[in-house]
């Protein structure tokens, strides 16, 4: 991905806005929209958005596993599953 060709001031986008939201859902690609030549926005398909935070929250709960184990806050999972499956029947 080149975001070099994806930099378009936002008269572009106030002039074409059906057509790069189109663009935007076939390509799957960002747009970043500039106001007087500086970098304001970012624009991107749905799609591309959700998958984004997705992968954002699943780093998130990796970087936590990854402090308890540091912070020796495991158990075996034999342990953790009895534990679970007793809070599941109470």
């Amino acid at each position: 991905m080149k975001l070099s060709r994806q930099v378009k001031p936002l008269s572009y986008l106030k002039a074409r806005a059906p057509e790069v939201i189109r663009g935007l859902a076939a390509s799957r690609e960002p747009m970043i929209i500039t106001v007087n030549g500086e970098a304001k926005a970012v624009m991107q398909d749905i799609a591309s958005y959700e998958e984004s935070q997705e992968t954002l929250a699943l780093l998130k709960l990796l970087a936590l596993s990854n402090k308890d184990v540091e912070a020796g806050r495991m158990r075996p999972i034999g342990e953790a599953f009895a534990v679970i499956s007793e809070r599941v029947k109470g």
